[in-house]
């Protein structure tokens, strides 16, 4: 059955959309601290990332409108659309509650990973950080950033989102082996064993288990 389509009637969120955008990419620049050029490149496809995401998300549905337009399918134009995975399945309301906090989870837990990643360095002094978050993976803030990345795409799938998110990775999985490769250069053999043991990205199941078992 033909669904009519209703107005886009959510202009007055875009205030939401501008305040959240400029707090994520602020936060964003904050805790990764980019540095070189192509540092500050991967924190600028995230900052794209972001902006594309909560314009569509508070104000104009790009995404809905290009699927509308180009292929047969039926979306009305609702703010809840824009949970585009369970509208194009027909879950309702409940998949989109379940969708949501399914997304959440993952971008929460990328938050935390950015986070914790960020702390400890910031106390390591240029020292060579191997424990907490980093006795679980070398490169916590990237992982988080992946993370959040996965659980938006889960909550909020646009297709600019859905076009930057394989840039994003394939950016900072380079970032993360020249940062290694001048990490052996600086503590040699130190990170080098170090290496050995730490999974570059993801941790091992058992090693959260440990980590999450109380002493």
């Amino acid at each position: 059955m033909d669904v009519a389509l209703h107005e886009w009637t959510w202009p007055e969120f875009w205030p939401y959309a501008v305040l959240i955008s400029v707090i994520g990419c602020w936060a964003l620049y904050y805790l990764l601290a980019p540095s070189g050029w192509r540092e500050w490149m991967g924190a600028g496809l995230v900052q794209a990332f972001i902006i594309a995401l909560y314009a569509e998300m508070y104000g104009f549905p790009l995404t809905i409108y290009v699927l509308t337009t180009f292929l047969p399918v039926k979306i009305p134009l609702l703010h809840n659309s824009g949970h585009l995975w369970v509208t194009l399945l027909g879950y309702g309301e409940t998949g989109q509650t379940i969708e949501m906090l399914l997304g959440s989870v993952f971008v929460i837990l990328g938050l935390l990973l950015i986070v914790r990643g960020w702390v400890r360095i910031y106390f390591a002094n240029g020292s060579l950080t191997t424990d907490g978050i980093y006795s679980l993976t070398r490169h916590p803030q990237y992982t988080g950033i992946f993370l959040a990345i996965f659980g938006q795409l889960i909550h909020w799938p646009t297709i600019p989102t859905l076009v930057l998110s394989p840039f994003i990775v394939a950016l900072y999985v380079r970032l993360a082996f020249r940062e290694e490769h001048r990490m052996v250069e600086k503590f040699g053999s130190a990170y080098l064993e170090y290496r050995q043991h730490v999974p570059m990205f993801f941790p091992r199941w058992q090693d959260i288990r440990e980590a999450l078992t109380p002493v």
